[in-house]
């Protein structure tokens, strides 16, 4: 059993100690083996591409030994490994690195034949690693749309029509180019619903998206493209579409996902004597506007709590948007957290842990922040407001000491968000 913090003791070491289980169940070498075929006899490929594929890799090699194969992943996300050649990029907007990576992969797949296998490794971040412009896009113009769709306030989903849209390898035209070989892929899921789809846009699973819905969610967000975008769109790329022979002999397993880690959190908590309320493992929307409606409850929670009540811990996950009103970074893990903090207005009863488990929320290196009943009095409510203003959560939170900072935590399972309610007197 692994011992925790007291809750009521250090609120703070506690949450902290649940987001480190989360992060834990969500290892590649802690998962992968237990999904891994027996190697398969004839040339095995190995691909992929996402903040996890590397350690994912790592974990293959750890079961088959050395094996041939190319995956990105995202800068300082690299894992050793004997024959899988890992290529760090950036993300989450796309670089040149990732341009030419890509193509090397796509190389390596062309040629392959019906006794061949291709084993994808496939996580969260793939999809600004896999970088594939349609013809008439530069990857300037790639840059620009990926810019643009972070900044809208967008759902995962709607990013994802327009990102698959404007891909040669997205929306599982990378699996289709594995054909006629045998394809496995196996996911870490990032995304709500745990949809193959979805996932770092789906590169070898069939898509029924089309670009006309990417035209209206570009109208509809109000989001800036180059000329170039939009000529693609009218020109279409070749669809994989449910059903279609090249992904005849396609399979798709998920290894890890964001409802086993929010699980583990709760398990240690139980342990630790607190009542646990899972509020939902796919929960999307504005960030700051959830965190209002997570703290409203937790605070008809509280009120409800006599001396003698057990702590109670409200857990979720999903993928929180922020839209890009100020100067600053966004982050939406940090930008829940404040809003909290904003909305707690010091609640000594309440604390909460927001963070990303992949480790980097938004663009910064920061997993995300927890706050507690003095959060806001160590820089006061007018700079806290000022700072959710300009989006620049990340900013106040390293003012204040505030922020979780883990490093590459070599997965990538979504947000981690816990409000601990602890009974007064």
């Amino acid at each position: 059993m692994t011992t925790v913090p007291q809750p009521a003791n250090d609120p703070r070491g506690f949450l902290e100690a649940l987001f480190g289980a989360a992060v834990a169940r969500a290892d590649p070498m802690e998962v992968m083996a237990d999904h891994l075929p027996p190697r398969p006899e004839g040339r095995l490929l190995v691909i992929g591409a996402g903040k996890a594929s590397a350690r994912m890799a790592e974990a293959v090699e750890a079961v088959f030994g050395p094996c041939e194969g190319l995956v990105l992943t995202r800068y300082g996300y690299a894992r050793p490994c004997k024959g899988i050649e890992i290529v760090e990029a950036a993300h989450p907007v796309p670089d040149r690195a990732g341009l030419e990576a890509t193509k090397r992969l796509l190389d390596m797949l062309a040629g392959l034949g019906p006794e061949d296998h291709v084993l994808a490794l496939i996580s969260g971040g793939g999809s600004a690693l896999l970088c594939a412009p349609p013809e008439g896009m530069s990857l300037e113009d790639k840059q620009a749309v990926n810019e643009a769709l972070l900044a809208s306030g967008a759902p995962i989903s709607a990013m994802n029509v327009v990102r698959k849209q404007l891909s040669r390898v997205k929306g599982g035209r990378l699996g289709a180019a594995c054909y006629p070989a045998r394809l496995m892929t196996l996911v870490i899921s990032d995304v709500p619903g745990d949809d193959p789809s979805e996932i770092a846009s789906g590169p070898t699973v069939a898509d029924t998206s089309t670009p006309e819905q990417a035209l209206h969610i570009i109208e509809r967000w109000n989001i800036a493209v180059p000329d170039s975008a939009r000529a693609a769109l009218a020109a279409g790329t070749d669809p994989v579409r449910p059903g279609d022979i090249r992904l005849a002999r396609s399979e798709t397993r998920i290894v890890a996902a964001p409802s086993q880690s929010l699980e583990a959190a709760a398990v240690l908590a139980r342990q630790a004597g607190c009542e646990v309320r899972m509020l939902g493992d796919a929960l999307e929307g504005e960030a700051r506007d959830l965190a209002r409606e997570q703290v409203r409850m937790a605070r008809g929670i509280a009120d409800a709590m006599t001396p003698d009540s057990a702590p109670v811990l409200l857990l979720s996950g999903g993928e929180c948007t922020v839209t890009r009103r100020g100067k600053g970074r966004g982050g939406p893990n940090a930008e829940f957290a404040l809003a909290a903090a904003i909305a707690l207005e010091g609640d000594p009863r309440i604390h909460v842990l927001a963070c990303d488990t992949d480790g980097v929320d938004g663009a910064d290196e920061v997993a995300g922040a927890c706050v507690g009943p003095d959060t806001l009095a160590m820089a006061g409510w007018v700079a806290a407001d000022a700072a959710l203003t300009d989006n620049d959560a990340h900013g106040f939170f390293a003012r204040v000491n505030a922020q979780v900072v883990t490093g590459p935590t070599l997965t990538n399972v979504n947000d981690f968000r816990a409000l601990l309610i602890l009974p007064q007197g």
